[in-house]
């Protein structure tokens, strides 16, 4: 049975909206797209990296999907391309068809949760899921997530999407590991206490 690790942006306030680029999500009016390029140092690139070298698999909802595959597989010389566009992708959505366009990529029909257990259940290897804020709720409502890793950045956005929202699950957390970038950003990573 694989581990299931979420690797997550936020702003101070827990905003994880659009992190990346000005027109990656702009639901509810959200105007401050891109906000976390600013931070991004070759520490979190180091981050990323030793990463995306264990080859996880990835477990996406199917709006990141959708916005990942729109992106990642026409950016050339970039070494997170080949890693993604090779690596297995699970996708949880109610509304996406097979197949899939994006190379190596299954869809998770039905409940999200249920499905993703299942998956946990049987995968030797371990999956990360990247941004994917409505499974990722659903995953923590039901305890499935073994790790979170939370890159928080210094600053207040002041509107946006959140991770953590009012009604979320009781989830008491051991910090595991910390480092802090060059730029302020806190890369901390959390496992369920005991």
């Amino acid at each position: 049975m694989g581990k299931i690790s979420a690797n997550v942006s936020l702003s101070l306030d827990g905003v994880m909206q659009a992190p990346g680029r000005p027109d990656e999500d702009t639901r509810g009016g959200f105007s401050r797209g891109g906000w976390a390029v600013p931070y991004f140092d070759p520490v979190m690139a180091g981050d990323a990296a030793a990463g995306m070298a264990e080859m996880p698999d990835l477990l996406f909802g199917r709006r990141t999907y959708e916005d990942f595959y729109s992106v990642w597989p026409k950016r050339a010389n970039n070494p997170f391309t080949e890693v993604l566009n090779q690596s297995r992708k699970y996708v949880a959505s109610r509304t996406l068809d097979e197949p899939l366009a994006w190379t190596n990529s299954t869809l998770l029909r039905g409940d999200a949760s249920a499905t993703v257990a299942a998956l946990k259940e049987q995968s030797p290897k371990d999956l990360v899921v990247l941004g994917s804020g409505m499974l990722l709720q659903s995953l923590l409502q039901r305890g499935l997530v073994d790790e979170l890793r939370l890159s928080i950045h210094p600053l207040i956005l002041g509107s946006g999407k959140r991770l953590f929202h009012d009604g979320g699950p009781y989830v008491p957390l051991a910090l595991v590991e910390s480092k802090t970038t060059t730029t302020g950003v806190v890369i901390a990573t959390y496992r369920p206490a005991s």
